[in-house]
């Protein structure tokens, strides 16, 4: 996924109530930039951090720019992070209708948002005549406490585990169901469950491994003038 303005560099001056960063550009311009990123974004908001921005097409927005990446330093190597929790979604549909998720080609329809469980809204539901329709849920990683590993979730998400549940509740209805985990940097070849960090979600996802719900983790490529999904990496039981 090409961006379509090119991002401003700068400086991350501090991330605060969630939706906020203070950042000062390579010109010396101050800005405060949305974060769209709720979680505790653990390891990526150190003061002073390498950081791109892009700035918002909307006039009638408040903030006028978005933080997309910030550059992190991880056992004396560096890497991109993407940040933006609306990325992992759009560039998994450019994947699914390249056919370059090996593992959930063969389906004709691709159909974003749709309504099922209870009050749930599946990323992305995949259906093809001639099979049972497959639920993909998206989730953005971000996280890597140890070198090479990168975890899932930064912080405890009630609602990650009711996606866990409505996915278990597919199988049930005869349904194929995935957990597709997309990295967004690229220092990472192995993933695994936070359990440390939210153990209801460890607990629910293991539930939904026994009724059949699989997991896949891709990893990401990002720079800042484009962001491509690229390839699958290890899942650590737990």
């Amino acid at each position: 996924m090409k961006f379509s303005t090119p991002l401003l560099e700068g400086r991350l001056i501090s991330r605060y109530k969630r939706f906020f960063a203070d950042i000062e550009l390579i010109d010396g311009t101050l800005v405060t930039a949305h974060c769209a990123n709720t979680g505790s974004m653990s390891g990526l908001k150190q003061a002073g951090s390498r950081v791109w921005i892009s700035q918002a097409d909307n006039p009638k927005r408040k903030l006028k720019y978005d933080w997309r990446i910030v550059e992190i330093s991880q056992d004396t190597k560096r890497a991109l992070v993407g940040v933006h929790t609306a990325w992992p979604n759009k560039i998994v549909e450019e994947a699914l209708r390249g056919g370059n998720i090996p593992e959930l080609v063969g389906y004709d329809r691709l159909r974003r948002e749709v309504k099922y469980g209870e009050n749930s809204r599946i990323d992305f539901l995949l259906e093809n005549d001639d099979k049972p329709p497959c639920y993909v849920e998206v989730k953005s990683i971000t996280l890597s406490r140890q070198p090479g590993l990168a975890e899932f979730p930064d912080s405890p998400s009630v609602r990650a585990a009711k996606h866990v549940n409505e996915l278990t509740n597919m199988i049930g209805e005869g349904a194929r169901a995935v957990m597709l985990y997309v990295v967004q940097r690229d220092d990472c070849d192995r993933f695994s469950v936070a359990s440390d960090v939210d153990p209801k979600y460890h607990a629910a996802l293991k539930l939904a491994k026994a009724a059949g719900v699989q997991s896949l983790c891709y990893t990401c490529k990002i720079n800042p003038e484009e962001i491509t999904l690229t390839r699958p990496i290890q899942i650590i039981d737990n």
